[in-house]
């Protein structure tokens, strides 16, 4: 997806806990940075403390994207902390924004917080699901959550996107299981859907847009 051709500055993503927000803000963030001088990633997940942007910020800080995270020993501090950076970054015209948000309602409500910074702002809200997490796993649960998280969050989702995947043993079948639910959801809520995503080296062509995948994030076990 050509992230550039939406009239946006900011690019949010919320979700279920283990959707694979963390992920796809990161790749969003190289994506932009491949055309964008000045791109930002905020880590402002308050709920998991395995998952995060901030875990890739050197990796990340020398492909020339600033990541803003919680400073020094708070970076891993398993608190809800939002630095102050992240209204300004929102805020800066300069920069093209990337929100890494945290997972189920809880997570999403850090947005409520921000909404005197992203009200004015140009933004995509994008609403992750796999539709292979507990919760997650039928169109009425994905129905749910997708309206739970944009009440908690007190935004409007924009896109949905597919992200099905079990990590290394995804295959076809599973993404398009995945994009069978979230056609049903897309109609029924009247919210368009943006990508599947793939990870590299799937070859997946389906119903919607691919978005091939990098991982970065590597499992603690």
């Amino acid at each position: 997806m050509n992230f550039l051709n939406l009239d946006a500055r900011v690019f949010i993503y919320i979700g279920m806990f283990g959707s694979g927000k963390t992920e796809l803000a990161i790749n969003t963030a190289v994506e932009l940075k491949k055309s964008a001088e000045h791109v930002a990633l905020l880590d402002i997940d308050v709920i998991s403390p395995y998952f995060r942007s901030r875990d890739q910020k050197n990796a990340l800080e020398e492909k020339g994207i600033k990541v803003i995270s919680p400073p020094g020993a708070l970076s891993h501090a398993d608190l809800p902390i939002i630095t102050g950076q992240v209204g300004g970054y929102i805020s800066n015209k300069e920069y093209l924004t990337v929100a890494d948000v945290g997972g189920n309602e809880d997570g999403a409500t850090v947005l409520g917080s921000l909404k005197p910074f992203l009200d004015p702002v140009r933004k995509k809200t994008f609403f992750v699901v796999n539709a292979l997490r507990p919760f997650s796993t039928s169109f009425n649960e994905v129905v749910r959550n997708v309206k739970k998280i944009s009440q908690s969050g007190r935004i409007k989702i924009d896109y949905l996107v597919n992200n099905t995947n079990i990590s290394s043993e995804t295959n076809v079948e599973d993404v398009e299981r995945g994009e069978k639910i979230i056609a049903k959801v897309s109609e029924y809520l009247e919210i368009p859907v943006a990508f599947s995503v793939a990870k590299d080296g799937l070859d997946f062509s389906g119903k919607f847009q691919v978005f091939k995948l990098k991982r970065y994030l590597k499992n603690l076990w």
